[in-house]
């Protein structure tokens, strides 16, 4: 019976095993490749809607700058959504929780996919933003019946490097979906009508459902805390958050001269107060404020915040400065929508090729030198749109070094938390570098949005005149440089040999 039992637990890839793929994930395999579905339909999501940005833009009648509150609006629900979901998922089960989101999210797609009008579009859009805590529970999935494996065979030194490799093929995963879905959508922007189009990731995520519900096993609940969600928290969570990201829509409208924007920062900050001092005494906090304070953890959430300027920030930009004619308005690089989709899948191919190299260099190396390495790619990138931006070939060649740096990003950051935090705080850990990581979208999308405004009149839109100055787009890449050059800077504070061996806690 025991040997049964046994077999039974190394099937479900819970425990270690010598079947195939143990090299490389320490009989996890099975897991590892159920969550690579998923990653691989989140990235059809992040990947689809980019080449045709424009043409929803279009259909609703929008300025491209308003494309860029598309993403604050679903990184402003993503932000408040993803703490909350991540703590459920360390307190009821991590699986449970990418069940529910996964439906949340088909729901939302078919949503985008049948709206009328464009406020019906943005709340789909909105709601679709659930998927960001994908990754975050299935990391502290893998995390977690890495240390239980890691028990059985006494190596709990290899858990955080199996989790790195994990991730990284998770990563690879992702980015196989973003060039799938991009192509995707470039190549039948030409031919189907953009409802139609938006039918094809809302199927990809309603199967995903049916991929999570057959395929992915329970994770271990044992040592899990028997308790109720922190509600109080949440509600002050919430109103914090809310009201931040509010003083951020305010400033798209009335500028940053208004004094009521800052107002509601103001009070976002002081709604913090009460929140910190509650989360310190709650037995189970929906943010352990005393993990965040610990030196390995609070230098890599900062540059979660700052390396999601860029990730999140820059997409919307950067697709409408390629589809901008340069014969109209003197600046841009005049692509169509399928030609937007290959330049995308080329730099999607760049993030795979990052993701898959971190682990063997963090490996060769140490894991902060790699991420050290990888913020720098990431500023050499942007601060190089400055003076090269006239053409593909120099569009190309920027967007594959940023992409190498943000792939190795992406893959390094959920790990490094993970291997930063407590057993019963995986899930909020990495679910905190995806919070942190959409706060810094949702703030340089606002900040993007106003640049892209600045000398646009109401006279040029209603006349047809939709494209954004070029001043902007220099402030969008110049402060996507700066602020992956702090990410460099900040990780020097890191001990070196940070994130190479399980927390004691």
């Amino acid at each position: 019976m025991a040997t049964s039992s046994r077999r039974d637990e190394i099937q479900r890839g819970s425990i270690q095993g010598p079947a195939a793929g143990r090299k490389f994930f320490g009989g996890l395999a099975a897991v590892v490749g159920a969550l690579a579905l998923v990653e691989i339909t989140s990235g059809i999501i992040q990947g689809f809607y980019t080449p045709i940005l424009t043409d929803i833009a279009r259909r609703f009648e929008v300025h491209d700058a308003d494309v860029n509150w598309l993403e604050a609006a679903q990184f402003m629900f993503a932000a408040l959504a993803v703490p909350i979901l991540a703590k459920l998922g360390d307190l009821y089960g991590h699986r449970l929780v990418l069940l529910v989101t996964t439906a949340v999210v088909a729901g939302a797609s078919f949503t985008m996919a049948l709206a009328p009008g464009f406020l019906t579009f943005l709340v789909g859009w909105t709601l679709q933003g659930a998927y960001v805590v994908w990754l975050p529970l299935e990391v502290a999935l893998i995390y977690l019946a890495a240390r239980e494996t890691a028990k059985l065979s006494d190596a709990a030194h290899e858990v955080p490097a199996l989790t790195r490799r994990a991730t990284g093929f998770l990563v690879a995963a992702l980015e196989l979906g973003v060039i799938g879905g991009a192509l995707t959508a470039g190549a039948l922007a030409e031919v189907l009508s953009l409802s139609v189009i938006l039918l094809i990731p809302a199927v990809a995520v309603a199967t995903c459902f049916f991929v999570v519900l057959l395929m992915v096993p329970k994770d271990p609940a044992h040592g899990r805390a028997k308790t109720n969600i922190d509600v109080t928290g949440v509600v002050l969570l919430s109103l914090s958050l809310g009201t931040f990201m509010a003083g951020l829509v305010l400033v798209r409208s009335v500028g940053f001269s208004n004094p009521w924007p800052w107002s509601l920062v103001a009070v976002a900050l002081l709604i913090a107060v009460p929140f910190v001092r509650h989360e310190r005494r709650h037995p189970e906090p929906i943010i352990d404020v005393d993990m965040l304070k610990d030196r390995t953890m609070w230098p890599i959430q900062l540059v979660a915040g700052l390396f999601g300027v860029s990730i999140l920030g820059a997409q919307a930009p950067l697709s409408t400065f390629a589809r901008t004619d340069p014969a109209a308005v003197g600046y841009g690089v005049g692509l169509s929508a399928a030609q937007v989709s290959y330049a995308i899948g080329i730099y999607v191919v760049a993030l795979l090729v990052g993701a898959l190299l971190y682990a063997p260099v963090a490996r060769w190396r140490t894991p902060r030198l790699a991420l050290i390495g990888a913020s720098a790619l990431v500023a050499i990138g942007f601060l190089l749109f400055l003076p090269f931006h006239e053409n593909l070939i120099q569009l190309v060649g920027n967007m594959v070094i940023i992409g190498l740096g943000s792939g190795a990003l992406v893959a390094a950051l959920p790990a490094a938390a993970a291997a930063a935090a407590p057993q019963s705080r995986t899930g909020m850990a990495t679910g905190l570098i995806n919070t942190s990581k959409t706060i810094g979208g949702a703030i340089s999308s606002a900040v993007f949005g106003v640049a892209l405004l600045q000398g646009v009149t109401k006279v040029g839109v209603e006349a047809g005149q939709t494209a954004a100055p070029l001043s902007g787009y220099l402030t969008v890449w110049a402060l996507c440089g700066i602020t992956a050059a702090c990410c460099a800077v900040l990780l020097l504070l890191v001990p070196k040999q940070a994130f190479t061996a399980v927390s004691a806690r």
